[in-house]
């Protein structure tokens, strides 16, 4: 391939993938989980010994990532949480982790009870404070900061570039769940990351049908060796036929992304202003406080996902919900259907997201239809 070809390009056709045996455009599925060995006991395909962390069928999907992030290596995982999980399983007793108060509530659950168990100091910050991040990293002390950017369900922006100083003064390195974002709008390990993790269930496989994770590495060294371990280890990996979806899903990523985000951007602003509205969530929106910023690391749109907050409260809220005929009532995203979910009926009152919030995640139907269902779910 050649320099000039741009990434949409080289992942539509699985980096021009063609197998050297047979000439397939597609790479094959490998089901098995042991590997030969020849009379002298050396393998007989290097780095293939067992299928626990050395699947060839990983291969494809791995080299997709780092193609689409700019990275150095790629692993994959069983799911996001899986690949959130290493990334912090790596830390000792002592250790501090700054994250931000508002984020996925299972990893934000998850970083509470395993800081707690391992004497690791968590700290979560206010993505809206501009201070916020600054004030609770703890120079030579924290050695990870996690950030999401745009943040889960709010969609608060978090500047990358910024946060990558701020880190590694301290000498801590800096993770980003860039799951909303994808690599289509945001390559956050060009702007200074260390690492970016994705939940590859969502927009990178898109269509519903895996559950997995991925993280994608600036540099390989010593840190990146023990997450590969942790994962070896633990055993977090995908099988064989969800790593094959996994890397099918990716050929369309740009065009879904594309597609997602023009249409979310149409029904942000179609329902901004509405009066039974308290307000529109949605990074796109000049209005929104971290417009500029998203518009600074954001290129080519602002992503799948906004959120409506309901004049009423929660039971108003359900009742919009409810309401919908195009939308589906379901937990998840990055789909090619749009889904509609309460998130505070997920997450439970200790949730700190608003009772009145219901958050979309727009697929590639017809834009007038999602608005249209909308309307009179709102009437």
């Amino acid at each position: 391939m050649t320099e000039s070809q741009k990434t949409a390009t080289r992942i539509a056709q699985g980096l021009h993938y063609v197998d050297k045996q047979t000439g397939s455009v597609i790479p094959p599925i490998q089901p098995s989980t042991t590997f030969a060995r020849d009379a002298d006991y050396q393998l007989i395909a290097d780095n293939h010994s067992y299928a626990r962390d050395q699947n060839p069928t990983f291969l494809p999907a791995e080299a997709m990532l780092c193609e689409l992030e700019g990275g150095s290596d790629a692993l994959l995982f069983s799911s996001g949480m899986a690949a959130a999980m290493a990334v912090a399983q790596t830390l000792r007793p002592g250790d501090h982790i700054v994250a931000p108060k508002v984020m996925y509530w299972g990893l934000r659950n998850w970083l509470g009870t395993f800081c707690s168990q391992w004497g690791i100091e968590l700290e979560l910050f206010d993505a809206n404070d501009p201070r916020g991040l600054d004030k609770a990293v703890q120079a030579g002390k924290t050695k990870l900061v996690w950030i999401e950017s745009p943040c889960n369900p709010t969609w608060d922006v978090i500047d990358i570039a910024a946060s990558a100083r701020i880190a590694h003064a301290a000498g801590a390195r800096l993770a980003v769940d860039s799951t909303v974002a994808t690599p289509v709008l945001t390559r956050p390990l060009q702007l200074g990351a260390d690492i970016v993790m994705h939940s590859a269930t969502k927009y990178l496989n898109g269509h519903g049908d895996v559950v997995a994770g991925a993280l994608i590495t600036a540099r390989k060294d010593e840190h990146w060796d023990a997450i590969r371990r942790v994962r070896a280890d633990g055993g977090a990996i995908l099988g064989s036929f969800e790593a094959w979806l996994l890397q099918r899903g990716m050929r369309t990523l740009f065009l879904r992304v594309r597609e997602a985000s023009r249409s979310a951007l149409a029904v942000a602003q179609h329902f901004s202003g509405h009066p039974k509205l308290l307000g529109v969530l949605y990074p796109g929106l000049p209005a929104h406080a971290g417009h500029a910023v998203a518009s600074e690391q954001m290129s080519g749109g602002y992503g799948g996902m906004l959120s409506l907050r309901v004049t009423g409260g929660a039971a108003a809220a359900l009742e919009v919900a409810r309401r919908c005929q195009v939308f589906i009532r379901a937990t998840s995203l990055g789909g090619v259907e749009s889904l509609i979910e309460h998130r505070y009926s997920i997450e439970g009152p200790d949730s700190p997201i608003p009772a009145d919030l219901l958050r979309l995640s727009i697929g590639i139907e017809d834009t007038d239809d999602l608005i249209r269902d909308l309307e009179q779910a709102l009437a």
